[in-house]
C-alpha cells in the first residue's frame, strides 16, 4: 500500500467532536454477573442511537485507563458478595450511570480515545496509530533520509492524529516532529488542490507561524515534519507540562492552576492576533486556535496546524460555538476561540462553562474587557467582534512588537478561489448544525415547560372547568327536555307543541352551576 494510493470507497468522515451522550436503559443479571444495557447517541438526533452492553469489569478497566488524567472520578466501589441483590444492582446502576454523565460532559476525557471506544466500539475500533505507522513507512521509502526515533504516544487530543519523534539521518542530533492526519467531515477542497496546498506551506514564513519543514499529502491523509521544540507550547507553559507526555496526564487536571503574568499576556495575545489578521486578509481558512496550537520559541508565539483546515478537521472548540448562531464564521470562530485562549493565559485552566456570566478578578480590567467581548452572554447571542477591532482594544493596541521577519505566503489565484469556497461549505455545515441545536433546544424547552409541575396544575383545573362546564350544559338540556315534556302533557293531545299560547318556560338548571 503505497502512501500515494486512494482511500476506500463510500468512507465515512465523522465528527469526532460531536458530544456522545450514556444512558443506561436496563440491566439483566447472568449466572455470576451483570450486564448493563446503554444507549449510547450523537449529537441530538435520536436517531443516531445505538445500544451497547457493558459489565461492571467493563466500566473498571476503563477507569483504570483513565487514571493517567490524575483526576477522582466516581465510579461505584467493587463488591464481591451480595452484588446479585437487585436493590444493590439498581444502587449500582444509579452510580454507573453518573459515571458516565461525568465522563461524557467533560470536554478532555469525552474527546479521548479510550472513552469514544467504549461508547462506539462500531466507529472506533481501528487503530490508527497502526494506520500512522503503514502510511509513514510508505513516506519513508521514497525519503530515506529521515528515520524514526519513537512514537509520541497520544501527545495530542485528535484521535486520528499521530506524532512520531523524527531524525535525519546525516544530522542524528537534531530532532524533528512529524505528524500524520487522516481526513475529517470538513473536507471540500479537490483531491488535486488539496495537495498542493498541502505542499505549499513550508513556503508559508511569517514571525508567528511555526514553519513546516516538510509536507506532502495523498488524497486520504497529510503527513507534516516542522522541527521538535523542548520548550513545548503555550498550553505547556500554562500547565507546566512536559511537551512529550500524554494529553491527559499534561491538562486535565493540573498540580498548580496560576495564570502568566500581564506583559506576557498582553504580548501573546497581540502575536496571536497579529497572525489570525494576516490569515483572515489572505484568504485563508484557519478555525483551530488554541493553546496546544501555539508554539513557543524564545518571546515569540508561533501558530501550528494550518494543515487543519485543509484536511477538514473539526475545531477543539466546535462543541462550545456549535451552540451559538451567531459564532458562524471561521472568522468569528477564532476570535473566539481566542476568548477561550485568553481565559486559560489568564486564570491557568479554561472557563467552566460559555457563555461566562462572571469574570474572576484578573490583572487587568483591560483583560476582562476582551474576555467580556467574546464569552460573555451578550458576545455570543450578538456575535465576536473583528480581530482588527480586538487589536484597537487596550489590552494590545499599546503592544510593541519587534521582528523583522517579513511575512511571506504567495497562494496562487485559482487556489484562493478553491479556499474560498471550501470555507463557504465549513460555514454552510456549521450554520445548519447550529440550526439543528438551536430548533432541538426549542423544542426541550417547550416539552420541559409542558411537562412542568406548574403547567401539569394548569392543565388539570381547565380539565375540571371544562368538566364542569359540560356538566352544566348536560343539566341544561335535560331541564329543558323535562319543561317540554310537562307542557305537552298539560294542555292536552290537541295543542301543537309550537303554539304561542304554551312557551318553554325558562330553565332553573343554571342556578346550581356556579363555576
Amino acid at each position: 500500500m503505497a502512501f500515494m494510493e486512494k482511500p476506500p470507497a463510500g468512507k465515512v468522515l465523522l465528527d469526532d467532536t460531536v458530544p456522545l451522550t450514556a444512558a443506561i436503559e436496563a440491566s439483566q443479571s447472568l449466572q455470576s454477573h451483570t450486564e448493563y444495557i446503554i444507549r449510547v447517541q450523537r449529537g441530538i438526533s435520536v436517531e443516531n442511537s445505538w445500544q451497547i452492553v457493558r459489565r461492571y469489569s467493563d466500566f473498571d478497566l476503563l477507569n483504570n485507563s483513565l487514571q493517567i488524567a490524575g483526576l477522582s472520578l466516581p465510579l461505584p466501589p467493587k463488591k464481591l458478595i451480595g452484588n446479585m441483590d437487585r436493590e444493590f444492582i439498581a444502587e449500582r446502576q444509579k452510580g454507573l450511570q453518573n459515571y458516565l454523565n461525568v465522563i461524557t460532559t467533560n470536554h478532555i476525557l469525552s474527546n479521548c480515545e479510550l472513552v469514544k471506544k467504549f461508547l462506539d466500539p462500531n466507529n472506533y475500533s481501528a487503530s490508527y496509530t497502526e494506520i500512522a505507522l503503514q502510511q509513514v513507512s510508505m513516506f519513508f521509502r521514497s525519503e530515506p533520509k529521515w528515520e524514526v526515533v519513537e512514537p509520541l504516544k497520544d501527545i495530542g487530543w485528535r484521535i486520528r492524529k499521530k506524532y512520531f519523534l523524527m531524525k535525519i539521518k546525516n544530522q542524528p542530533k537534531e530532532r524533528l516532529v512529524l505528524s500524520w492526519a487522516d481526513l475529517g467531515p470538513d473536507k471540500y477542497l479537490s483531491d488535486k488542490d488539496f495537495q498542493y496546498l498541502i505542499k505549499l506551506l513550508p513556503s508559508c514564513l511569517h514571525p508567528y507561524i511555526y514553519r513546516v519543514t516538510f509536507a506532502t499529502a495523498n488524497e486520504s491523509s497529510a503527513l507534516l515534519i516542522r522541527m521538535f521544540n523542548e520548550k513545548g507550547t503555550l498550553k505547556d507553559l500554562i500547565y507546566k507540562a512536559k511537551p512529550k507526555d500524554p494529553f491527559l496526564r499534561k491538562y486535565c487536571n493540573p498540580k498548580k492552576i496560576q495564570g502568566l503574568e500581564l506583559q506576557q499576556i498582553k504580548t501573546y495575545g497581540r502575536q496571536i492576533l497579529e497572525v489570525l489578521k494576516f490569515l483572515h486578509d489572505k484568504g485563508f481558512p484557519y478555525g483551530h486556535l488554541h493553546a496546544s496550537n501555539v508554539m513557543l520559541e524564545g518571546d515569540a508565539c508561533r501558530l501550528l496546524d494550518l494543515e487543519n483546515s485543509l484536511l477538514g478537521l473539526p475545531s477543539f472548540y466546535r462543541s462550545y460555538f456549535s451552540q451559538f448562531r451567531k459564532i458562524n464564521t471561521l472568522e468569528s470562530v477564532d476570535v473566539h476561540c481566542f476568548g477561550h485562549l485568553l481565559y486559560e493565559m489568564t486564570y491557568g485552566r479554561p472557563p467552566d462553562s460559555v457563555p461566562v456570566d462572571s469574570f474572576p478578578p484578573a490583572p487587568s480590567m483591560a483583560v476582562v474587557a476582551v474576555l467580556e467581548s467574546t464569552l460573555s452572554c451578550e458576545a455570543c447571542k450578538n456575535g465576536m467582534p473583528t480581530v482588527s477591532r480586538l487589536l484597537q482594544m487596550p489590552l494590545f493596541s499599546d503592544v510593541l512588537l519587534t521582528t523583522s521577519e517579513k511575512p511571506q505566503f504567495k497562494i496562487p489565484t485559482k487556489l484562493k478561489e478553491a479556499l474560498r469556497i471550501a470555507k463557504e461549505c465549513i460555514e454552510k455545515r456549521l450554520i445548519e448544525e447550529q440550526k439543528q441545536i438551536h430548533q432541538h433546544r426549542r423544542l426541550t424547552r417547550a416539552q420541559s415547560h409542558h411537562g412542568s409541575e406548574e403547567e401539569r396544575k394548569k392543565r388539570k383545573i381547565l380539565a375540571r372547568k371544562k368538566s364542569k362546564r359540560s356538566a352544566v350544559e348536560n343539566n341544561e338540556e335535560h331541564s329543558a327536555k323535562y319543561s317540554n315534556s310537562n307542557n305537552s302533557a298539560g294542555s292536552g293531545a290537541s295543542s301543537p307543541l309550537t303554539s304561542p299560547s304554551s312557551p318553554t318556560p325558562p330553565s332553573t338548571a343554571v342556578e346550581h352551576a356556579p363555576f
